[in-house]
């Protein structure tokens, strides 16, 4: 049997003819006009404002460089983390939330990842929807960083992955079913701009005991050692009308190759001790609390 390829030239065709078929729901970050693909080359609004298509299959609307300390090795080090598995039941249930809160047959059902890293999130939750209720939505993929882009347009999947700033998120007002906000930062004006009426906002933050057996051998008796969100829930909450809330707590027992990736994927070991970290990345396996909250929200 013979070996079916996909040239990267394929592939960045393949986006482009996604990115021209939707190309209704952006706005320009400069002047918010409409915008218009350009065959194989740039998107342009019409106000003349030209942003490339890069030959990856993304495209770049970033109207200045970032200031970004997320570089390639901790999007790659996510990518490991989530194709092991680390993330699945709290990507199910924020699936399954999805479809227990979005109205019925509401299409079509676009979702935006404000934050959207190297893109596992979203395309598993795509994936999820997909099976769930055999509609097909579309993904939008947004983060600052372009590192984290890249390999996000590596995937094969229903999705437009873009580098743009959240306090000007290039797309038309009312535009988005879900808006996903997943361990990232959040701008609201934005997200209350661009969520339709009867859309929801899902964001998803740490709890108390997330890595904590991370947090204590890094950070033991220093004012990292401990968390709360709550401040996060209260900001939440002045924007949106919480609609439901839940906690997702597991265990899962990480080998030595994922301990380094759960090292460097995560900001808690910056500015720790290259002791304290090597004894961290040394064991040969090691059992770690993942513990997060899911927050859904609609326009007041």
């Amino acid at each position: 049997m013979g070996c079916f390829f996909v040239s990267k030239n394929e592939k960045k065709l393949e986006r482009f003819h996604l990115l021209a078929q939707h190309e209704h729901v952006f706005a320009c970050p400069l002047c918010s006009k409409p915008m218009k693909a350009i065959p194989n080359t740039s998107f342009v609004c019409s106000s003349g404002h030209c942003f490339d298509f890069a030959k990856h299959g993304y495209v770049n609307l970033l109207t200045r460089p970032p200031k970004t300390k997320y570089d390639t090795s901790l999007f790659a080090a996510r990518q490991h983390m989530n194709a092991s598995g680390f993330f699945e039941p709290l990507i199910s249930r924020i699936s399954q939330g999805i479809h227990q809160n979005m109205p019925p047959h509401l299409e079509p059902l676009r979702l935006l990842d404000a934050g959207c890293g190297e893109g596992s999130h979203l395309v598993s939750i795509q994936q999820n929807i997909l099976e769930r209720t055999k509609i097909a939505p579309l993904g939008v993929g947004l983060d600052i960083s372009k590192e984290g882009i890249k390999i996000a347009a590596k995937r094969s999947s229903n999705t437009i992955w873009c580098v743009a700033d959240l306090a000007r998120c290039p797309v038309m007002d009312r535009s988005f079913s879900v808006i996903l906000n997943l361990l990232s930062p959040s701008n609201y004006d934005e997200f209350h701009r661009i969520l339709a009426d009867d859309g929801i906002v899902i964001k998803v933050i740490p709890e108390s005991h997330y890595l904590q057996e991370l947090r204590e051998a890094l950070h033991q008796h220093t004012l990292r050692d401990t968390y709360s969100n709550k401040r996060i829930q209260e900001l939440f909450k002045r924007h949106f009308s919480l609609i439901g809330m839940e906690r997702v707590t597991y265990s899962i027992l990480l080998q030595k190759e994922e301990l380094h990736s759960l090292a460097r994927m995560t900001p808690l070991s910056w500015g720790t001790s290259d002791a304290l970290l090597q004894r961290w990345t040394n064991q040969e396996q090691a059992e770690v609390t993942v513990d997060f909250s899911i927050l859904y929200g609609k326009k007041g």
